[in-house]
């Protein structure tokens, strides 16, 4: 969903030269700005008067696809999702956006084909949100080597991108690569809060690696941080079996 509602750097701005002389870009534009804050019926009502003004207007095609994802309806998602893939091949936004679509739909070789047509776009200003994108499809096959390859990727054109630093940990440690793992939520720790599920990866791992005071560290951490968490009762529950080895 972050494709069209966070790139707002590729989308018209209302200051634009005769961007306010457009009605169907300027619903369109308000459309998403309202679905932004959550009030889906009143960005369907702008969405719905973009397309019916300019049906060839993209963005109004594409919002209205990821709104009606959010709406819970997917097969009228898909046919915006359709339709703006037909006005533009090339668009990132909708590849990307399109991309995540048809991830989730499992058709997961179409998705790939339009992630990577997207990321490749030297016009796009994110492509590591892409490479991500592409990476946590693969990792639906599962795929974890070309996961890899995607989220190495984002993070060669964003190193401190935390969405693919944290998904690096994910893949690293599905593949038992522990060193691995601990390098990359070093990363992640000196950037951003490690969120349970991290902080749990990190206990086990370290334990893997035979580091006792990595593992205390992890858990005074998880324990004081989030003690209410389900990796809380998940630690404490082998605490208690390794306690009885």
């Amino acid at each position: 969903m972050l494709s069209v509602l966070s790139s707002c750097s590729l989308m018209p701005k209302k200051t634009n030269a005769g961007y306010k002389s457009d009605p169907a870009k300027v619903n369109a534009q308000l459309g998403v700005e309202y679905m932004r804050q959550g009030m889906y019926a009143a960005a369907l009502e702008k969405l719905n008067k973009a397309a019916k003004a300019n049906p060839r207007l993209q963005l109004a095609q594409v919002s209205l696809a990821i709104l009606y994802e959010k709406l819970g309806e997917d097969d009228k998602a898909g046919k915006y999702y359709r339709r703006a893939y037909s006005i533009d091949r090339k668009d990132p936004i909708t590849l990307n956006a399109y991309g995540q679509y048809l991830c989730r739909q499992g058709d997961l070789d179409k998705a790939d084909k339009m992630f990577l047509v997207a990321a490749k776009n030297p016009l796009y200003r994110y492509p590591e949100l892409i490479w991500t994108n592409a990476g946590i499809c693969a990792m639906k096959r599962p795929d974890a080597v070309l996961a890899g390859t995607y989220f190495r990727q984002a993070l060669k054109r964003s190193p401190n991108y935390v969405p693919a630093l944290r998904e690096m940990t994910r893949s690293n440690f599905s593949q038992q690569q522990y060193l691995a793992t601990r390098a990359y939520l070093q990363r992640l720790q000196a950037i951003a809060p490690l969120t349970p599920e991290l902080l749990w990866i990190g206990i086990q791992s370290e334990d893997a690696l035979q580091d006792h005071d990595a593992v205390s560290s992890y858990t005074l951490l998880l324990k004081n941080q989030y003690p209410d968490a389900d990796e809380t009762q998940t630690l404490i529950e082998w605490e208690r079996r390794t306690g009885e080895r």
